[in-house]
């Protein structure tokens, strides 16, 4: 008799090398440069921070054709799910795959195990032309230049423009004015920097002004400089004014004149001038620093009128508590559209102010309405 026994199925044992690997591996050009640079993402793999397969890093691999060879641009830690290549040559095509890495306690020890991607399609990388995450910056821009341009116009067909009184360059007159009667000098000083300063060439712009006053009222005026260049600038610019007002014979060119580059050593040299001459009047127009409240107490010790200007802001406090008018930030270079009413800088002064006033009001309006939370505007003045 023979007796059946039953059959016993093993199940075969199932094992994997290594972890998931990162899927759904995309490439694309990276948005708002100039080129040279391509963004790859993934899907994290599966095993990301499981047990003993747990996936500890990524590493990125790059090739311009899809059999390979692959090279290795990167390597990120887990949690990571894209990465910037900024290697990449502009038009040439690139594939993408990404190795899930996973460091295994084995039976010889620990040991590191990596499973690849699926490669990504080819992408190349190219330069963009405009920057859509400035398009903000650009409605400004719009809006500023806009408003410049009608107001030159306008100042051009002979439109009275209104600026506000400036209250510095209003003392003008009246400080020349008084050194004239008092028989005595004036002394401008156009800042200690170069001829590449915007302060210093709105400095040098205002002494053409006061200089052509000083012409037509036969007063004296002195201008001790810190830079070659500054002296031929402010000669070229004095010597102008009093042609203007017919005066070139009182013009000579030792009204401005060279001391020293040395800051202190400059200080130092109109100080002394300045107590042995007793000038009436003293202007101070440009870039300062640490010799501005010397330079502006010693004019107030004589007695001298003073007027200032500096966009300088840690200097500007010396200069009201010392002198008796102070030009402040963007009154200096104001000045000049002020005091000459030329229609293209009046309009330029006009136009950036009204530009400024609609963004002013944008960003009150935007405060408003996020403080009542009814709209939410900060990313419209965000410039990435």
């Amino acid at each position: 008799m023979e007796l059946s026994t039953p059959s016993v199925v093993v199940p075969t044992p199932q094992f994997r090398l290594g972890p998931s690997p990162a899927t759904d591996v995309t490439a694309e050009d990276a948005p708002n440069d100039v080129g040279g640079a391509i963004v790859v993402n993934w899907k994290p793999s599966p095993d990301e921070g499981a047990g003993l397969g747990s996936v500890t890093a990524y590493t990125l691999l790059r090739s311009t054709s899809l059999s390979g060879p692959f090279d290795t641009v990167g390597t990120m830690t887990s949690g990571m799910t894209s990465f910037i290549d900024g290697g990449v040559l502009d038009g040439v095509d690139y594939y993408y795959i990404v190795d899930a890495i996973s460091i295994v306690n084995g039976v010889a020890g620990f040991m590191t195990l990596s499973v690849r991607s699926e490669p990504s399609v080819a992408v190349q990388s190219h330069a963009q032309w405009f920057h859509k995450g400035r398009i903000n910056a650009l409605i400004a821009v719009i809006i500023l230049s806009g408003s410049i341009l009608y107001f030159i116009t306008q100042a051009k067909s002979g439109r009275e423009l209104f600026i506000r009184k400036i209250a510095g360059l209003e003392a003008v007159d009246e400080a020349v004015g008084r050194a004239t009667e008092m028989g005595r000098e004036i002394f401008f000083v156009p800042g200690i920097e170069d001829m590449n300063n915007v302060q210093t060439i709105a400095g040098v712009t205002i002494l053409g002004r006061v200089a052509k006053m000083a012409a037509t009222y036969d007063a004296k005026l002195d201008v001790p400089v810190r830079r070659s260049l500054v002296m031929v600038a402010g000669r070229e610019t004095v010597k102008e004014a009093y042609l203007d007002a017919g005066r070139p014979d009182a013009y000579h060119d030792d009204m401005v004149h060279y001391l020293t580059d040395d800051q202190f050593g400059y200080a130092a040299g109109v100080d002394g001038m300045v107590v042995r001459r007793k000038p009436a009047t003293i202007f101070y127009m440009g870039a300062f620093y640490a010799e501005s409240l010397i330079l502006a107490e010693t004019g107030n010790s004589i007695g001298a009128i003073q007027i200032a200007g500096t966009a300088q802001p840690a200097q500007l406090p010396f200069f009201v508590a010392a002198c008796d008018y102070t030009l402040i930030g963007e009154e200096l270079f104001a000045a000049s559209a002020y005091l000459s009413k030329e229609p293209r800088q009046l309009g330029s002064l006009k136009g950036q102010d009204v530009g400024k006033f609609f963004i002013l009001a944008f960003a009150i309006i935007g405060i408003l309405l996020a403080t009542f939370n009814l709209l939410d505007m900060s990313h419209w003045f965000t410039v990435n």
